[in-house]
């Protein structure tokens, strides 16, 4: 399948993530982070802004029933796990209302399981029907492909790294799977935002957790490319697969401005990217041109 953009880095498909994945070669992918559909958008309410909005992500978030839910869990994730070195790990992302079953999925397709993490966002939005505890969390699965191959942790980061976005990570201690971070700051939607956008101070934890530099990372749902922005920011190759144009366009914008307020603070790690720090100059000079797939 033909790249719908290619710059030194970060490479953007246009189409159906399980078709785009049996195109790409065996083994070439060092870490996935998956945001699949969380089938949402079944006529439900939530809070917006602080009134009462409808759910309505996109065609791409209505669920077919339970039944077919699994089934398409399944398949995708089983072209992941082609992908994925033999050392590779996948993180998968969801409420309550798919991570089960993403879970089950896993394990159907022999993903060894490492952890799970509760992402605690303390600024989420409160529950407008007063009938239920307020949704203020969701459930990350961390998996291997191979349970007896090694899999990379930077564990001496996570501990001793300084973690300023999570109020319950105190300095010089092992990092818990509870993370406090917030919801995506306004500067990260200076360009347009997706409806189910993550924050980059997650993806960058996720990132520097789960790769080193010079790794690929491959997101099946990039919407608006948050993995991609953390992985290219800190000296790692991207993939990202969406079957909207509007959100790859949308991440393409991103990638070539990386002016939020996270990567203007974490500018001194660009800088140890070399590829990178040579494709933002010859950008700025007019040299270079990333390839866009022409329709």
């Amino acid at each position: 399948m033909a790249e719908y953009f290619h710059s030194n880095s970060f490479v953007l498909y246009n189409g159906d993530c399980i078709k785009v994945l049996q195109g790409l070669s065996e083994n070439s992918i060092d870490m996935i982070f998956a945001d699949p559909p969380y089938f949402l958008s079944n006529g439900s309410f939530t809070c917006r802004s602080g009134k009462r909005a409808s759910v309505k992500k996109g065609d791409w978030d209505i669920g077919q029933g339970s039944i077919k839910n699994l089934e398409f869990h399944v398949k995708w994730l089983k072209e992941c796990k082609r992908v994925l070195k033999d050392n590779g790990t996948i993180w998968v992302s969801g409420t309550y209302h798919s991570i089960y079953q993403c879970g089950v999925a896993l394990e159907m397709n022999g993903y060894h399981f490492l952890n799970d993490i509760t992402w605690f966002k303390p600024n989420a939005a409160p529950n407008l029907s007063c009938r239920f505890f307020t949704a203020s969390h969701e459930t990350l699965i961390w998996a291997r492909k191979d349970k007896k191959c090694k899999h990379a942790f930077n564990y001496d980061l996570m501990k001793n790294g300084k973690w300023k976005e999570d109020s319950l990570k105190k300095d010089g201690t092992q990092m818990r799977s509870v993370w406090s971070i917030g919801t995506p700051k306004p500067s990260e939607k200076l360009f347009g935002k997706h409806p189910t956008q993550k924050p980059l101070d997650l993806l960058r934890r996720i990132v520097l957790a789960s790769t080193n530099k010079g790794d690929t990372v491959l997101d099946p749902f990039t919407g608006s490319s948050t993995t991609g922005i953390a992985a290219v920011a800190n000296g790692r190759n991207f993939v990202g697969i969406d079957t909207e144009e509007k959100y790859l366009d949308l991440s393409i914008k991103r990638y070539k401005g990386l002016v939020s307020e996270y990567v203007e603070d974490k500018k001194a790690d660009c800088l140890h990217n070399k590829s990178f720090r040579q494709e933002c100059f010859l950008e700025k000079s007019g040299k270079y041109k990333a390839n866009k797939r022409t329709k």
